[in-house]
């Protein structure tokens, strides 16, 4: 039985350095959300039970549908790296690469669809 240290047993296990930088843009879009999220209510409530023509024409208006799509924009950032966080807590080996590769994607094409209706509307 050789003989190894604990820093010997322990290397290549440590921080994989990304830590900080993942809890840092849980925070900042986090902080982000907070306001955006008070405002989108706001600009959502107007429009709510509104007519369809009527609320086409609140949204053209260029103050809730930039609302909007920030909220969305930040919003579905958010859940990216939250869910890449949750899935790398969770899950190992291919998996893990597979269930990332597939969560991006899906989160990028709900951002573009996302951002696509509402410029749909608003233009």
């Amino acid at each position: 039985m050789p003989y190894i240290t604990d820093r010997k047993r322990a290397m290549g296990m440590g921080s994989a350095k990304s830590g900080t930088e993942h809890h840092w843009l849980m925070t900042v879009t986090s902080v982000a959300l907070l306001p955006l999220t008070v405002l989108f209510v706001f600009t959502f409530g107007r429009a709510l039970g509104l007519p369809y023509e009527e609320a086409v024409a609140y949204y053209a208006r260029p103050w809730p549908s930039l609302v909007a799509v920030l909220f969305l924009a930040v919003g579905w950032y958010h859940f990216r790296h939250g869910v890449q966080v949750l899935i790398e807590d969770y899950t190992h080996g291919f998996t893990r690469t597979a269930l990332i590769l597939a969560m991006i994607c899906v989160s990028y094409a709900a951002l573009a669809a996302s951002v696509l209706a509402i410029a749909r509307i608003a233009l």
